[in-house]
């Protein structure tokens, strides 16, 4: 018997999506550049992959739960979808001291980027979004794929349907939301990815009343707040007020090292409703318990371990080494006269290169350096003229990098 013609149509939203994810195209090409140059030694300052060995207070945690698995003793099946108990109040006391969050508030994921794509699934199709920009693409890329906007314009590089939120350096890189109407959902990343700007306390004190008024929910990432080392606020509870409008979602990726052991959060305040006065929290619990089975166990005795007194003091230092390999780049380009942004509160620095394609720019760099960066446009239209050049990479290969930038552009 033969096969019949597939009848099932492809997800329209799916065909609105422009080429590849920035950072699977960042790594075809890179692998294309290696295969061009097969005896260059290619050092990666681009996608935001921690490079530092997790502290071993960590990592002996969790063998040793893993080791127990194989007892009758130590044996664990499923857990709560929402997450272990014991870690959830953890993150409530220790990443929220004084905020008024509760464990019952707090819901462990395996990454901020996967609770992106649930949060798009709560708020559902018919929702209007707005996001900084430039920002992480996930937050449009997951709208897009949700259905929440229109065609791609080729001309102004945006897709209708979104508010794209200008963040530059003229205007502090915060958005004038004077000149942005109203939607259902605000993204905000403090510190910004790939800016690595932190929003300062006036700043989000506009947010939240911003939100108030219009009638609107902010989904706060928060993922590298760790690398906050002036009086910006960690958290969007910081802000009086906020808990009415805000859900905040972050990640042990870039704080604890977990980019492959794949751990995070997100926080929905009981506060939090919608326009009926029906509980956000107990929809995204809906959702959790549908979506998901919930975090790897193994993973989360991590990040118990990682917010233990001793843990916590080794993740701090190790944060401090990619601090100190940012300001290495950043203090690189400024001598050769570069604009220059981010690299205080942050692992990225945002190179300016005005009136340059910044695909052009990571072309030239690559060629001629056989370093990898990333193009600011992949982060939205306020990106084009910059590149993302991130700390994340051991001391050594920093150093050189800095060499070979100096060398080409000296």
């Amino acid at each position: 018997m033969g096969i019949g013609q597939r009848k099932v149509t492809r997800n329209v939203n799916m065909e609105k999506l422009r080429n590849g994810f920035l950072f699977p195209e960042i790594n075809t090409r890179q692998m294309a550049h290696m295969v061009k140059y097969p005896s260059a030694a290619v050092i990666s300052l681009g996608v935001g992959d921690t490079t530092e060995p997790i502290p071993s207070v960590v990592t002996k945690a969790m063998a040793e739960y893993a080791l127990a698995l194989s007892t009758h003793e130590g044996y664990r099946g499923y857990g709560a979808e929402q997450g272990d108990k014991r870690l959830r109040e953890t993150i409530a006391e220790k990443m929220y001291a004084n905020m008024g969050i509760n464990g019952s508030e707090v819901f462990i994921s395996d990454g901020a980027q996967c609770d992106i794509a649930r949060l798009q699934m709560l708020f559902g199709s018919n929702m209007t979004i707005a996001a900084q920009d430039p920002t992480f693409p996930g937050y449009v890329d997951m709208g897009i794929i949700m259905g929440q906007t229109g065609e791609y314009d080729d001309k102004s590089n945006k897709y209708k349907g979104i508010e794209y939120l200008r963040c530059e350096p003229r205007n502090n890189f915060f958005p004038d939301f004077s000149k942005v109407p109203r939607t259902d959902i605000i993204f905000f990343c403090s510190p910004n990815n790939p800016t690595g700007q932190a929003a300062s306390r006036e700043q989000l004190k506009e947010l939240v009343e911003v939100a108030k008024l219009n009638g609107s929910i902010i989904v706060y990432d928060s993922a590298y707040s760790s690398y906050i080392c002036d009086d910006s606020p960690r958290s969007i509870y910081e802000i009086p007020g906020a808990k009415e409008v805000a859900i905040e979602i972050s990640s042990f990726s870039k704080f604890a090292g977990f980019t492959g052991v794949r751990l995070g959060w997100a926080v929905v305040p009981a506060e939090l409703s919608y326009s009926s006065g029906f509980p956000v929290l107990r929809d995204f619990d809906r959702i959790v318990c549908t979506s998901f089975n919930g975090a790897s166990s193994i993973s989360q005795i991590g990040g118990l371990a990682c917010l233990s007194d001793e843990g916590y003091k080794a993740i701090k230092d190790v944060i401090g080494v990619y601090k100190e390999n940012v300001k290495i780049i950043v203090d690189t380009f400024t001598s050769l006269g570069k604009e220059v942004y981010g690299g205080v509160n942050s692992p990225y620095a945002w190179v300016h290169f005005p009136g340059r394609k910044s695909w052009d720019v990571f072309n030239e760099i690559l060629e001629e350096t056989h370093i990898i960066t990333v193009p600011g446009c992949g982060f939205g239209p306020g990106g084009e003229g910059f590149i993302r050049v991130g700390g994340f990479n051991r001391r050594e290969c920093i150093l050189e990098a800095s060499r070979r930038f100096r060398s080409y552009f000296g």
